[in-house]
């Protein structure tokens, strides 16, 4: 959690005081239950016009 929220904090400081358009962040936390047990999963990204980056971890 602590990698996704330092994630946050980077994109969100890139965005700010850039010329243009800003960037998006977003972000996502998913906890699943199954047969095989309890899973986690999450992801961050941005988006800028078209273009969108994101991350899953």
């Amino acid at each position: 959690m602590k990698i996704v929220a330092g994630l946050m904090a980077v994109v969100f400081l890139a965005s700010c005081g850039a010329d243009g358009a800003p960037i998006k962040p977003s972000a996502s936390v998913g906890i699943g239950v199954g047969t095989n047990g309890v899973s986690t999963s999450a992801s961050v990204g941005a988006s800028k016009g078209n273009v969108s980056v994101s991350v899953g971890l």
